[in-house]
């Protein structure tokens, strides 16, 4: 009989896990906020896929939150300048 064990080799802790889920939450608000930009969401699907991943091996809690907060401000003005146009 095998040992392969069903758990990630690597188990979080609850913090990374909220931190996790909050950078999963801000990436799916971007990608929604994107659909609404007409002519534009190709771009700014790329944009958002390069930045998450040219970030995705950091591990520092104070620099993911510095990204989160930067990501959040970034995806509130795109809104804004949604419904400006609209």
């Amino acid at each position: 009989m095998s040992s392969i064990s069903k758990l990630p080799k690597k188990v979080l802790s609850l913090k990374q896990f909220m931190l996790r889920q909050e950078v999963l939450s801000l990436y799916r608000e971007v990608l929604r906020t994107a659909r609404k930009v007409d002519g534009q969401k190709e771009e700014i699907t790329k944009w958002a896929r390069g930045d998450f991943e040219a970030h995705k091996s950091q591990t520092d809690e104070a620099t993911i939150r510095g990204l989160l907060i930067n990501g959040k401000r970034m995806v509130k003005e795109l809104q804004s300048t949604i419904k400006k146009t609209s």
